[in-house]
């Protein structure tokens, strides 16, 4: 039975570069793929490409590509990636540039676009999960992407491509795309699309599933995280799949690791909804077959849904923001004391808020004051003062606050932080299908996905 190897070799923007870098010299891999989009990531990206409109990409493409591609080549590893963002077409190009100055000659990157639909968005009249009209975020509006399905990146290969950059698709479709590529399942072969996908959300999140978020010392022992491995996936014909990782790399694959990631962000087991499938993960089965080996398979699905998710970025609001740290003797009394000097300096001075937030890190940031159980007091504590505003001159007035404890407040104040900004937040919509059209670029040339 026909088998590839595909590895994870990012699972969110900013994640670290050598395992990748492990991953093309000792994985053996046929398809590296860089998973780095969230939500607010594309938000974030869209606003970056509005102020440059030759950016928008991830800030790590080049970086990446410079550590990877040039061996990528040489063994005829292709990638998979969605670091385009929101700007593919200039990633793609960065991508050919950096290229040619590795002397690589002939290799074929391709740019799927067709994901941004702000306009159609603009235009119509469409509902948020919030039953609210989108049309009521006005200016306020930054992005709307569609989530993609594996169709235009499985083109892209069928066209040759050796380097494939999206903006917003699926994140199983990043390794769903390949399988695809290899085995020629049908679009329609709902069951071995619903396995497929299974194996990307199982790579997606790249060293979660080799023990990195699953480590919890003394309940959980992990071995080797300063140098976690990233995990490899051995995919067979039939979509089962043995998760592994390169050997003597630290972390681990564990039928616990697997379950873990396997329940990550599935809302519902039997329905778990992409572009591609409605993939079931009710009957899947996990089974240890080695050291740092684990097979898993039984995932099915069924027909995909009529509609694409789509995320929404815009600007909810401002936030203000400082900080302040306590030392020594009394520290706790003295960051109270100086979180009610503030909370009345707002209120002398009329600074305009819709929420704050008074918090004394380890203390009460995140459970307030529901600890049933009384603590020692802590010998250095640091306070925090939040603000929601409707400006960012409102905003910038709670920082200054918290700045001022230094010669104004309590004694012994220090390390101070203050910001004013904007909050990107997300919301979602559904548009039809047909509302989306993905196309395929390389270079000049480019065509519209069947």
């Amino acid at each position: 039975m026909k088998r590839i190897r595909i590895g994870a070799g990012a699972g969110y923007s900013g994640d670290r570069l050598e395992p990748a870098v492990e991953l093309v010299e000792k994985g053996d891999l046929d398809y590296l793929i860089f998973e780095c989009l969230a939500e607010r990531t594309i938000a974030l990206a869209q606003r970056a490409h509005m102020q440059d409109p030759a950016g928008g990409y991830d800030p790590l493409l080049a970086e990446r590509m410079r550590a990877v591609l040039a061996q990528c080549s040489e063994q005829g590893i292709r990638i998979v990636t969605n670091m385009g963002a929101a700007n593919p077409l200039a990633a793609a190009a960065m991508v050919r540039e950096i290229a040619r100055s590795l002397g690589l000659e002939g290799l074929k990157v391709a740019a799927v676009i067709g994901d941004d639909v702000l306009d159609t968005l603009r235009a119509g009249q469409f509902m948020d999960d919030t039953g609210q009209p989108v049309n009521r975020l006005g200016e306020r509006l930054l992005s709307a992407n569609a989530y993609l399905g594996a169709q235009p990146l499985v083109e892209a290969l069928a066209a040759g491509a050796d380097v494939v950059i999206t903006g917003r698709a699926a994140d199983p479709a990043l390794v769903l795309a390949p399988l695809i590529h290899e085995f020629g399942w049908a679009m329609d072969d709902w069951q071995r699309l619903g396995q497929g996908t299974l194996v990307g959300h199982l790579l997606e999140c790249a060293g979660q599933i080799t023990g990195g978020y699953f480590a919890d010392p003394g309940y959980k022992d992990v071995a080797g995280l300063a140098r976690l491995g990233f995990p490899i996936g051995e995919v067979a014909e039939d979509g089962s799949v043995v998760i592994t990782k390169v050997e003597g790399s630290g972390g681990q694959v564990t039928a616990a690791t697997c379950k873990e990631q396997l329940l990550y962000e599935i809302h519902d087991p039997r329905a778990y909804l992409t572009p591609d499938v409605v993939a079931d993960f009710s009957g899947v089965r996990i089974t240890e077959i080695g050291p740092d080996r684990v097979l898993v398979e039984g995932a099915t699905g069924h027909p995909r849904p009529d509609t694409l998710k789509v995320s929404i970025g815009y600007i909810d609001s401002y936030i203000g923001e400082g900080q302040m740290s306590y030392a020594g003797p009394g520290a706790l009394n003295r960051a109270r004391l100086a979180l009610s000097i503030v909370e009345e300096r707002l209120k002398i001075t009329g600074v305009q808020t819709s929420e704050i937030r008074y918090d004394i890190l380890g203390v009460n940031a995140m459970h307030r004051d529901r600890l049933a159980a009384p603590h020692p007091e802590p010998y250095e504590v640091r306070i925090r003062v939040a603000g929601r505003t409707d400006s960012l001159r409102e905003a910038a007035r709670i920082a200054n606050e918290v700045e001022s404890l230094y010669t104004c407040g309590p004694a012994g104040g220090g390390g101070a932080f203050k910001s004013a900004r904007d909050i990107v937040a997300v919301l979602s919509t559904l548009l039809p299908r047909d509302a989306v059209q993905a196309s395929v670029h390389f270079g000049e040339n480019q065509h519209a996905v069947t």
